[in-house]
C-alpha cells in the first residue's frame, strides 16, 4: 500500500475533481475499440479496459484510505497509453499531485 498521502482536509476539497477524473477515465475507456479487426485484437482490449478500470477501482480504493495509490495510476496510465488515450493518461498522472495545487 504505497503511495502520496492526502490528508482529510485535501480529499473533502478535492474529491469532486479526483472523483471527475476518475469517471471520465472509466468513460472513455470503456468506449475505446479495439484497433484492429479479429478475435485476438477484441481480446486484447477488453483485458485492457479491464487493466483501466481495475485501476481506477485501485485510485478509489487508495483515495478512501487517504492517498493516491501509485499501483493504481501506473495501472491506469499504462492501460491508457495502451488505448491510444495520452492525454488522459496525462491527467491521471496528475493526481500523484493533486494535493499541492
Amino acid at each position: 500500500m504505497t503511495g502520496t498521502p492526502v490528508s482529510p482536509d485535501d480529499r473533502a476539497r478535492l474529491d469532486q475533481v479526483f472523483m471527475q477524473v476518475v469517471l471520465d477515465v472509466q468513460a472513455q475507456a470503456q468506449q475505446t475499440a479495439p484497433a484492429q479487426g479479429g478475435t485476438l485484437a477484441a481480446m486484447f482490449h477488453k483485458e485492457t479496459v479491464t487493466d483501466a478500470l481495475q485501476g481506477c477501482a485501485m485510485l478509489i480504493a487508495g483515495w478512501n484510505q487517504g492517498r493516491v495509490d501509485d499501483a493504481g495510476l501506473t495501472r491506469t496510465t499504462k492501460a491508457l497509453r495502451a488505448l491510444d488515450l495520452p492525454d488522459l493518461a496525462a491527467r491521471v498522472e496528475k493526481l500523484r499531485q493533486i494535493a499541492e495545487a
